[in-house]
């Protein structure tokens, strides 16, 4: 019987089917019933099936498979009953088109140029095939381009509509799905309302989980009576004494006695308890400790995490191949040795360190690296060999100095290896140190011929040397050392120290030339910290020198004054108080009429000289500057103060010889007999300086006077004579008036402060005497008319919107206060004076918001830094209190009112050596404005008070209004 043969494609013309047989004879035989295939086979394959892809076998796709751009239709259901029957001859190629079919597409498509099959382009069709093979030219660009063009101009047509449809879009798509937080927006701005106890009684939120979870067995345990018996012990408390103890007295810890370590460990639990309650922090409930603080705090042990054992092992690895790559490398072995000390592997360190010192002789960082992870035992061993490796190491020998105990050892290492390197300044410089005077100087004497070039040995042989020998040693080093201008200075200060200041100056002049001639820049800043060296080593002739002949080289000539004057005042904040009179002193030489100079040359001799050295100044200052008024004035001052009257007159009447028309010089004549009780010289002073023509100042000068000795009569008539030659001069029109109310003529008062008012509008005293004035005779609604009157003819003034706020205060009207206190403030927002009553004014809680407020608005207005000072005050903040009030008192020195209130706090929380320093800085500030404090400066019977007394009685005052307040309160 035949073979069967199966085709490798089902069906077919010309072949036969694989269920088709023939017998011997050749004849074909009936088909034989197919057997039953498996049911998988029948069906369909799922997608992207690969037959024999299990087996390694790759598939492969055809254009057949792919298909038309048509749907494909329904592949057949190959079940059995379909596979019994036969099928045409046709069927099974291709989707059922013979051969000759798809010769004849084949060829159509070659007709056509394109294949209708190729895949299917949603937007252009076939047109992708249809035009592939054409060329891209540069019109097929251009059309491109043109129809770009107008998509974009239709797109902007339609943007508008279209934002304006995804806007609305959106606004309804928030609308029917909100967010939490715009839910609960009104219920937030509720939270305004709650109150400080109110939010501190909202519950803290719990785990309330826990009640959903399944509750844990718990058993419980009868404790043994062992347990309860030895806690019964440990609370005992014992009186008895050991007998081991009372063996010794009771004085004495037997050391045979074994402690009990579970009392150890169990105290060792209640410290580690006490700290950790110690460093916890009690919030909402909750017990917070960090962990690394208290960690840190008892001193454990570092635990090392396994990401560092990680790091260590990989640079371990890194720093092996580092040495096995290049032993000769001593960073390497440096960098190894430290990882395994920080590892906690000392061993292992030494001993690769000892590996690196012999792979690495010649390297001094090696030898010491050694020195140091060595045994103290060890380690002059290591240095040792390491100095005969490297005898040259300057480095090396100064390590094993260093080893040594005692100083002997230690000079005596150093001279061995002076031995070695004889040059090494610094092996000398240690081995001088470590030697006494006499050695010393053997060792300098030797240390300047090995070394020199170095100024340093010769400057501290010549300082160890006497006088002769100190100068030739200088010379010599002059010699060596031609352009080293230290040598020049120090044979100056050996001169000046031996007393002969005529030398400094030529010595200095000298050596300034001679460095010039070696072609030695002179540089005047150097220079200069020399001069001030110089000083603070105690040779002031020296830093004269030094200054007078550097101070003006490269300084231009137009420059002189200011450069010069400027760098004395650099040297006056830097304590060199010598070099900035030196400098005055060249300056004043140089510039011999600028009284701006003269007058800085005085106030530092006035700040840090003695007052013989600024009569003298000042004497030589008028000498040259005889019209300069200043400087009169201040040398008769100087002597007043020094309590010599005498001979303030006689500088007074030189001033005047000098300058016979000069008003300041008869009112100060006028004011030092008037305040030393000489009022009959002053009232003749003030005549003759009437009849001369004097000013305003010399009227109201001697109306003071006749005040002051109760002449009503001719007070009137000098107010009146001079308010017909100066009626703008507001201060005569407000003496008039206080005048009138002394004698209580109110009526007059009033007409003398309105007639003032219409000369000088703007003057505020007088509006507020008015106001005080009105407010006593006719209440309320009449001074309200006053300052209202006054704030409109001057605008933006705090003195008097103050004064309008008081009123109503003074009145009871607490609500009408606060309202001008809020215009006033918008009015005139940088006001300290209206910030700091502001302040005052606000209810207790509010005030430290208000404080905040002002100091943001004037941060540097003494009124509100006085104001910030008293709410710590109150407080019970001391330092800070005095801090701020020190800062106020600093602002404003001239204000008498802060030193009265930091006068009153130092006396509440000072000591007396505070008390003394306010009261003495406050007679240096003399301070001649305040409004309390010219109440009782001004005041008759305190005319000739002096400082101390009226900031007592300033003190009282402040006192007084405080308990006024107080009462006014309850």
């Amino acid at each position: 019987m035949m073979e069967r043969k199966r085709s490798d494609k089902c069906g077919g013309g010309g072949e036969l089917n694989s269920d088709q047989s023939f017998n011997d004879t050749g004849i074909m035989q009936a088909p034989v019933a197919p057997k039953n295939r498996l049911e998988f086979l029948n069906t369909r394959p799922p997608p992207n099936y690969v037959a024999g892809l299990g087996r390694g076998a790759t598939g492969f796709t055809t254009r057949s498979d792919i298909g038309p751009a048509r749907a494909a239709p329904d592949l057949p259901d190959r079940s059995a009953a379909a596979v019994g029957a036969a099928g045409p001859s046709g069927v099974g190629r291709g989707r059922g088109k013979g051969p000759g079919e798809e010769e004849e597409e084949e060829e159509e498509a070659e007709d056509k140029g394109y294949d209708e099959n190729q895949k299917f382009d949603e937007f252009e069709g076939n047109d992708v095939g249809l035009f592939a093979s054409a060329e891209y030219d540069e019109e097929d660009k251009e059309a491109d381009a043109v129809w770009d063009e107008i998509d974009k101009r239709m797109d902007s047509r339609r943007k508008d509509r279209r934002e304006a449809r995804l806007k609305e879009e959106i606004e309804k798509y928030r609308a029917s799905n909100p967010k939490i937080t715009e839910q609960f927006a009104d219920l937030k701005r509720k939270l305004v309302t709650l109150s400080a106890a109110e939010w501190d009684s909202i519950p803290e939120i719990g785990d309330y989980s826990l009640r959903n979870k399944k509750k844990r067995f718990e058993s419980f345990v009868p404790v043994p009576d062992t347990l309860l018996e030895k806690a019964r012990q440990e609370k005992e408390h014992v009186t008895a004494l050991d007998p081991k103890s009372r063996a010794v007295g009771g004085t004495e810890t037997p050391w045979s006695q074994t402690p009990d370590l579970t009392a150890v460990g169990e105290g060792r639990g209640t410290v580690l308890s006490l700290k950790l309650d110690r460093l916890s922090d009690s919030v909402s409930g909750l017990t917070v400790v960090d962990p690394k603080g208290y960690l840190t705090d008892l001193k454990s042990m570092k635990i090392t995490s396994d990401a560092e054992i990680s790091d260590i092992k990989k640079a371990r690895l890194l720093l092996k191949s580092v040495i096995q790559t290049n032993p000769k490398h001593p960073p390497g072995w440096i960098a190894a040795a430290r990882l395994e000390e920080v590892a906690g592997k000392i061993q292992t360190a030494r001993e690769l360190i000892k590996k690196g010192c012999e792979e690495c002789p010649k390297n001094e960082d090696v030898w010491i690296e050694a020195c140091r992870l060595s045994n103290p035992d060890e380690a002059k061993a290591v240095i040792a060999r390491g100095v005969k490796a490297i005898p040259n190491s300057v480095k090396l020998w100064m390590q094993a100095a260093k080893l040594e105990h005692d100083d002997a050892s230690k000079s005596r290492v150093l001279r061995k290896g002076l031995e070695n390197i004889p040059d090494s300044v610094r092996l000398w410089k240690a081995v001088v140190e470590l030697a006494n005077e006499e050695d010393a100087k053997l060792l300098l004497q030797r240390a300047v011929e090995c070394c020199p070039l170095h100024v340093e040995l010769w400057l501290a042989l010549a300082r160890l040397e006497t006088y002769d020998a100190a100068k030739k040693v200088l010379n010599k080093a002059r010699e060596k050392l031609p352009k080293e201008p230290a040598i020049w200075i120090t044979a100056a200060k050996l001169e000046e120290a031996n007393g002969n200041t005529t030398m400094v100056g030529k010595i200095i002049e000298r050596g300034i030339r001679a460095l010039q001639r070696e072609g030695l820049e002179i540089d005047r800043e150097a220079w200069m910290k020399e001069a001030e060296a110089s000083e603070r080593a105690g040779s002031v002739v020296t830093c004269n020198a030094i200054i007078s002949n550097t101070i003006g080289i490269g300084v231009e000539e137009e420059d002189r004054k200011t450069t010069w004057v400027a760098d004395a005042e650099e040297c006056k904040k830097r304590g060199s108080i010598e070099t900035a009179r030196a400098i005055y002193a060249h300056a004043l030489t140089v510039f011999l009429t600028k009284k701006s100079v003269w007058l800085k040359a005085a106030q530092l001799e006035k700040a840090h000289g003695t007052r013989e050295s600024l009569d003298a100044l000042l004497r030589k200052a008028v000498t040259y500057r005889p019209q300069a008024e200043v400087l009169w004035l201040m040398g008769a001052k100087e002597k007043w103060l020094a309590g010599d009257v005498p001979a303030a007159r006689a500088i007074l009447q030189e001033a005047y010889a000098a300058i016979p028309n000069s008003e300041e010089i008869w009112l100060a004549a006028f004011k030092l007999e008037f305040e030393n009780n000489e009022p009959e010289r002053a009232r003749m002073l003030l005549a003759k300086a009437r009849e001369r023509g004097g000013t305003e100042r010399v009227w109201m000068k001697s109306a003071i006077v006749e005040r002051e000795l109760g002449n009503v009569e001719e007070e009137r008539k000098l107010l009146d004579e001079g308010l017909r030659l100066f009626p703008s001069f507001f201060k005569l029109w407000l003496m008039l008036g206080q005048l009138e109310e002394r004698l209580e003529r109110s009526t007059d008062a009033r007409t003398a402060y309105e007639s003032g008012l219409k000369h000088c509008p703007n003057s505020t005293p007088l509006w507020l005497s008015l106001a005080s004035l009105e407010e006593r005779l006719s209440g309320l609604g009449k001074v309200r008319a006053v300052l209202t009157t006054a704030r409109k003819r001057n605008p933006q003034n705090p003195e008097l919107w103050l004064a309008a706020v008081r009123v109503e205060l003074r009145h009871g009207s607490k609500k009408e206060a606060d309202n001008l206190m809020a215009k006033a403030l918008q009015e005139c927002p940088n006001s300290g004076i209206l910030w700091a009553a502001s302040i005052e004014m606000a209810p207790r809680p509010q005030r430290k918001t208000k404080s905040s407020d002002a100091y943001k608005k004037c941060e540097h207005d003494p009124h509100v830094i006085a104001a910030i000072g008293k709410l710590f005050w109150g407080d019970r903040k001391v330092d800070k209190a005095r801090t701020w009030l020190n800062r106020a008192v600093t602002l404003a020195p001239d204000v008498g009112d802060f030193w009265g209130l930091l006068y009153k706090f130092e006396l509440q929380h000072g000591s007396e050596e505070q008390r003394e320093e306010v009261l003495r800085k406050c007679v240096v500030a003399e301070p001649k404005h305040g409004e309390r404090w010219q109440v009782i400066s001004k005041a008759v019977e305190n005319s000739h008070q002096s400082v101390e007394a009226i900031l007592k009685k300033l003190v009282v005052a402040l006192g007084k209004e405080e308990k006024a307040a107080e009462e006014n309160k309850h």
